[in-house]
């Protein structure tokens, strides 16, 4: 990942004994979701106004739910804007990923979300082959291209781009560089149930445990069906299983997901995924892109990766049942 450049402060500090440290939390609301953090310091890091910069500009650059932002911008045909290096670094990791997954990871998909009605713009009221194959010309990450200066190049100006599956992700990892920064060795940082973790829980003197969803709760339940120990990792998890289908005929659970390579919904056996990573940008664009593949092409694809564990939960036979790589295995405990 190119190193993640953002104006903040730097101060380090040195000297203090760890059984010196506080536990210091905060909360709020941010990016449409909930967030948390928790690090263990002598001082206050001046945590709200650090992040009221960072959502601030994550925000500015790539949300689509802001007019005026400049991934809206583009997505009017505006020409003339440059991005910033945060939107270049996602537009970079987003290569990334596309790449490996064989295209099933696509923040270009934007129009087909929102013409299912999953997106900020309003859904179509008549979806047939015609308008999807209409949409998918424009479809496809190859077709952008972004200069060392920031200028963006569409092969169409239709061309309609959508990050909110890795930004976040991204906006945890800044999180976690300004904790860094300001010499925090240890916290925990959850954003709308992604998740960053460096060093340990020093108040417990143990790792830093988080927990992933049971898929059978239900609606105002908050269950968990396993636990991970979570040490200098990111972890970020997708999944649609509260919107599950049983087949009548067949008993078989399904989740409907838009493959991107032909602009339909997909049955899926999948019900979620959880994906431990280097950052939590990758670890985000990843827990998407296996929604996309499924079980058996998740499992293919794992194969070629790099530093990436998952946490598989689908149905076989009307029960669900789980896979965990070898990585996640070593990390997995009981709650």
């Amino acid at each position: 990942m190119k190193k993640l450049l953002f104006c903040l402060a730097i101060i380090f500090f040195t000297g203090c004994q760890e059984s010196a440290y506080e536990e210091k939390a905060v909360s709020g609301k941010a990016l449409g979701t909930t967030y948390t953090i928790k690090y263990f310091s002598e001082r206050d890091l001046g945590m709200e106004r650090a992040l009221d910069s960072i959502f601030k500009v994550v925000n500015k650059s790539m949300s689509t739910y802001q007019p005026d932002s400049d991934i809206s911008r583009l997505n009017r045909g505006d020409s003339l804007v440059i991005v910033d290096t945060l939107f270049q670094n996602v537009f970079s990791l987003s290569q990334q990923i596309y790449s490996e997954s064989g295209g099933y990871f696509d923040p270009t998909v934007g129009d087909l979300v929102n013409m299912y009605g999953f997106g900020p713009e309003k859904s179509l009221k008549i979806i047939d082959s015609t308008t999807i194959d209409s949409l998918m010309v424009f479809v496809g990450l190859d077709k952008i291209k972004i200069s060392p200066e920031g200028q963006v190049k569409k092969d169409f100006p239709e061309v309609y781009l959508d990050f909110n599956a890795i930004a976040k992700g991204y906006a945890i990892d800044l999180i976690g560089l300004y904790l860094e920064q300001q010499g925090a060795k240890h916290f925990l940082v959850e954003l709308g149930g992604e998740l960053l973790a460096k060093g340990r829980n020093v108040k417990k003197n143990t790792a830093w445990v988080v927990g992933i969803d049971d898929p059978n709760q239900e609606e105002d339940q908050r269950t968990l069906i396993a636990g991970v120990q979570l040490k200098d990792r990111a972890m970020a998890s997708s999944g649609n299983y509260r919107k599950f289908r049983t087949d009548p005929e067949t008993g078989t659970t399904y989740v409907h997901t838009i493959n991107p390579l032909t602009g339909y919904p997909e049955k899926s056996n999948l019900l979620s995924a959880s994906v431990l990573a280097e950052n939590c940008a990758l670890a985000d664009g990843y827990a998407t892109a296996f929604m996309a593949l499924g079980v058996e092409k998740t499992l293919k694809t794992l194969k070629d990766l790099k530093k990436v564990d998952v946490y598989l939960i689908y149905t076989e036979a009307s029960k669900v049942k789980t896979y965990a790589s070898e990585g996640f295995q070593a990390v997995l405990v009981e709650l």
